[in-house]
């Protein structure tokens, strides 16, 4: 759906920035001595009992074992325990945890390895972002497109609850620090928007955080706008500080937002300056989308060379990154 070498907007976006008592009964003479005893003695006690819960809470927090340790960990496999269908070829699976009580514990930004073995064929691997909380107990989740030729997606979308997938990770991606950057932006086609929603998801979750998210979601059809949901949700909490441009190829009718493919035009305008201090770009999506907007990576550890509409504006290799 991103094959073409240069993305178009064929009118201009329409979406605009978001701006951002009454008195006790007195007690007879003869017992208030005996009254006020027993009810300081009761505060002394309730008090006590207080302050040593608290103390007991602030000096054992709730520890949680981590499921995805890295190093040399190695594969294992989770049974898939839920199938939701999020449209006509997308789909959120569920892989449940032996430890109800444990956490992915994966670092933002990271993915995970996911791997099966075809009859007389080499294995298939493929990385995913789960889509749900690294600290949320118990499953992990993934939104998977399915593609015509894609081993993986084909396979994952055939699968049955119950059934068993391999997993190893986490493969550190981009690791996030509190206010590591000012503001970024989200540049994402298609499924490529799970590692957005992680790193977006990580920043305003944490109150302390206030560094400034714009996002860029080009797809074919509206229907194809995966992880909306969550992201108005974070746009009608967080107005001021985090902004979502829409970009569709089909557009319906009624829509309002950007139509074609995500252009020059339309970057420079909700983008910051490059010459803005400690920003950062991040893209991720199809091939022909890294082509025309950032310019490939060479390979998971080499971000290759900026090219495409970013070295255009006049932005710098060391201001993007590309997933």
């Amino acid at each position: 759906m991103f094959a073409r070498q240069a993305f178009r907007c064929s009118q201009s976006l329409k979406q605009g920035f978001r701006k951002y008592s009454t008195e006790a009964p007195k007690a007879k003479a003869s017992l208030a001595p005996i009254y006020i005893g027993v009810g300081l003695a009761g505060l002394g006690v309730g008090l006590y009992r207080y302050n040593s819960a608290s103390s007991a809470t602030a000096e054992a927090p709730v520890v949680r074992e981590k499921v995805f340790k890295g190093g040399d960990q190695g594969w294992f496999d989770l049974k898939l325990s839920e199938i939701e269908v999020l449209n006509h070829n997308t789909k959120r699976l569920r892989f449940e945890f032996e430890d109800k009580e444990a956490v992915s514990g994966l670092q933002v930004a990271s993915a995970l390895l996911a791997k099966f073995k075809p009859v007389d064929a080499k294995a298939v691997i493929r990385p995913y972002t789960p889509t749900s909380d690294e600290e949320t107990p118990g499953h992990i989740d993934l939104v998977v497109k399915v593609y015509p030729d894609g081993a993986m997606s084909n396979y994952l979308h055939n699968m049955n609850v119950g059934q068993r997938l391999d997993f190893k990770g986490p493969i550190v991606k981009y690791p996030w620090e509190t206010n590591k950057h000012k503001h970024i932006t989200l540049i994402a086609g298609g499924t490529g928007i799970t590692p957005m929603y992680q790193l977006a998801r990580e920043i305003f979750k944490n109150p302390e955080d206030q560094t400034k998210v714009t996002l860029v979601f080009g797809n074919v059809t509206e229907e194809d706008i995966l992880l909306k949901k969550e992201f108005e949700e974070l746009e009608n909490t967080y107005p001021r500080r985090f902004r979502a441009f829409y970009v569709l190829d089909q557009p319906p009718k009624e829509w309002t937002g950007g139509k074609g493919f995500i252009s020059k035009e339309l970057l420079k305008t909700v983008l910051p300056e490059p010459k803005e201090e400690n920003i950062k770009i991040f893209v991720c999506g199809p091939p022909g989308m890294y082509k025309a907007i950032s310019g490939p990576k060479k390979s998971p550890a080499d971000q290759g060379e900026l090219s495409g509409i970013l070295a255009e504006l006049g932005y710098s290799k060391d201001q993007v990154f590309k997933f």
